[in-house]
């Protein structure tokens, strides 16, 4: 039931991946899952970028580097997370953003799209008992260095993915009825 899928999705981290690799038929699949996120006028503007073996270790000694750059005050533990936590991971999908380039809806909604379109993937991860998670680091907006954008395409973050063993903990969220106001 997809009820029962949403409430046992969780964020697993790089730290609780156990290095066996995610094979590229199950990347596939969680790929297809994304493109059928909703979307306003059909823009379908998700746009991934798979990485795997010598890439990821590209990937953080890029975000290491960077990260060195351009924070004043860097801290080593971050460096080190950047630096390692992609080496970890079965896969990563960097998630971009197509802007329509008519511009024909506000672009709130094609981020709305994207992050509708990484939900699918969460959801197909925690189905196939693939742990993951969506960081977006502050260097995020210098991804255009290290890949290569079209015009008008931005990276929004970064989708972790790996293999866990154990079971991971139940969550609890505050009453929805504290959320909601009915309006008669």
């Amino acid at each position: 039931m997809v009820f029962d899928l949403i409430k046992k999705r969780r964020s697993v981290f790089p730290v609780q991946y156990n290095n066996e690799p995610i094979a590229k038929t199950d990347i596939e699949k969680i790929l297809e899952a994304a493109n059928w996120a909703p979307n306003h006028k059909s823009t379908e503007p998700w746009r991934f970028k798979v990485l795997q073996g010598d890439s990821q270790a590209g990937l953080g000694e890029f975000l290491s580097k960077k990260y060195q750059e351009v924070d004043p005050r860097p801290k080593q533990m971050k460096i080190k997370k950047l630096l390692e936590n992609p080496k970890r991971a079965g896969a990563i999908i960097a998630i971009c953003m197509q802007r329509d380039p008519k511009e024909s809806l506000p672009e709130w909604e094609e981020i709305a799209a994207v992050s509708m379109a990484v939900q699918n993937m969460w959801l197909c991860c925690t189905e196939m008992g693939i742990g993951s998670y969506w960081s977006s680091p502050g260097i995020i907006k210098h991804m255009h260095e290290f890949f290569d954008l079209n015009e008008g395409e931005k990276c929004l973050g970064f989708f972790y993915m790996g293999n866990f063993d154990g079971d991971l903990p139940e969550q609890t969220r505050g009453p929805v009825s504290e959320k909601t106001i009915w309006i008669d």
